[in-house]
């Protein structure tokens, strides 16, 4: 359960928090606080929704699972398992960019490409996930720690400044709005802030390999959750207190600015260090999660048969890695790609829209099996609405790039549907065509 909660937690910490602060700030003022506790409540019924599926359906194909047992739908299901994947690979690649500009300010790979760096953090990365997940578990759990000493780091130097400020201080209103706290503000910040609970979902596609999984995965997707909603209205309260919002809202590094402020004698490069470790993090548990929903949906027909090969001593879908190393170099390769990384992010809300409506259909469905872990109906229900409605959110800003983005990689998953034809598989025909990967 502990690992679990730290490999839930790892997803949702990862690089987002330490570059998410500055933007939040620009939208919330000092109230970045209130935004982060908003979008928590949102995250948390899709959160709970999960861990209620996970007890249930402890099976590697996550949200693409589930989705196949309460609609019966092969396209939709393929759409789903996809659209999860897509922003996976589109984050490991963007992180392994992130990773090698960190690196490259290093005395030893000063003038080294960035994109070579990044290909070599992919080629390690890929190794760990193909060495095994009990690797890819206590590697996370370092990454884990050392990022989460970053945050602690942030909390215990400004910890003294607390008090300091007027916490519901906000942006002042532009063209005449009303100024102060709104319910738009707040869902403008818990927009923004909500992205930084996205992982929680990652913890689906490794059932097959924890043991003891309907106790296990609901825990520990609760446990992170919490952890992860303490450490980030902490950390946003610290930071407006050291660092005026308005200026926080423009620096470059705003965790890193806050430190440089409250604890001066705390050396840089040892912050760059503990960043890298987070994006370093958040990649890993991104490309095990896409591995695993890659050997998931081969399982069940809806991708080609290879994928769902298991290596025969490391017990790791390696074809699968194997594919999305190939996949996400490729994606690396291009460059600049955080348009299409935002755009995933869209992808995600209608997955979860989708996922909370699933299991509103299975809940209400007569010999459905019970987990370990249940939730009344109307969490679901509200997990879907909010979800929806953070959706519609995005598309009324004015801003059209990352949503025709995301248009087109659903088309581009529609299309591949039509080429491939894949295998429909029925329900009661998953266990017999189930290789089990054992827990390690």
């Amino acid at each position: 359960m502990v690992q679990m909660a730290f490999y839930g937690l790892g997803s949702m910490l990862g690089a987002g928090i330490y570059g998410l602060i500055g933007k939040a700030a620009g939208e919330m003022g000092n109230a970045i606080w209130l935004a982060f506790l908003v979008s928590m409540v949102a995250a948390m019924l899709t959160g709970l929704s999960y861990a209620s599926i996970a007890s249930r359906y402890p099976k590697a194909a996550g949200a693409a699972y589930v989705t196949q047992r309460a609609y019966r739908q092969s396209m939709l299901t393929y759409v789903v398992g996809l659209a999860v994947m897509c922003s996976g690979l589109t984050s490991v690649a963007t992180q392994s960019r992130v990773v090698a500009a960190n690196l490259q300010q290093l005395t030893f790979l000063d003038g080294v490409p960035v994109t070579l760096i990044a290909l070599g953090f992919l080629l390690l990365l890929a190794g760990i996930v193909f060495r095994g997940i009990r690797e890819c578990m206590w590697l996370n759990i370092v990454c884990t720690t050392v990022e989460a000493f970053g945050l602690i780091l942030v909390i215990a130097v400004g910890m003294s400044y607390w008090g300091s400020t007027d916490l519901l201080e906000t942006p002042p209103p532009t063209d005449g709005g009303v100024g102060g706290i709104t319910a738009l503000l707040l869902m403008q910040g818990a927009v923004l802030t909500f992205f930084s609970f996205i992982g929680f979902e990652d913890t689906l596609n490794v059932a097959e390999e924890v043991k003891n999984p309907r106790k296990v995965l609901p825990w520990g997707i609760i446990l992170a959750m919490v952890a992860a909603t303490l450490i980030y209205i902490a950390v946003s309260i610290t930071a407006v207190s050291v660092v005026p919002w308005q200026e926080l809202s423009s620096a470059a590094g705003p965790l890193t600015e806050v430190v440089v402020r409250a604890a001066p004698w705390f050396p840089p490069v040892a912050f760059l260090a503990i960043t890298i470790f987070a994006v370093t993090n958040t990649a890993l548990l991104n490309y095990v999660t896409a591995s695993r929903l890659a050997y998931g949906m081969a399982q069940q027909g809806l991708l080609p048969r290879f994928l769902r090969k298991v290596h025969s001593t490391r017990r790791t879908p390696h074809m699968a890695v194997l594919v999305l190393l190939a996949l996400i170099t490729g994606l690396a390769l291009m460059g600049d790609i955080t348009q299409l990384a935002s755009a995933t992010v869209l992808l995600l809300l209608l997955v979860f829209a989708i996922v909370n409506s699933a299991l509103v259909i299975l809940k209400l469905r007569p010999g459905e099996p019970t987990g370990g872990f249940e939730v009344p109906v109307f969490v679901p229900v509200m997990g879907a609405i909010v979800c929806s409605v953070l959706l519609v959110n995005r598309f009324v800003t004015g801003d059209w790039q990352a949503p025709l983005i995301a248009a087109g990689i659903l088309g581009g998953i529609l299309g591949l549907y039509a080429l491939m034809r894949p295998e429909h598989v029925e329900e009661d025909d998953l266990a017999a065509v189930q290789q089990a990967e054992p827990a390690e």
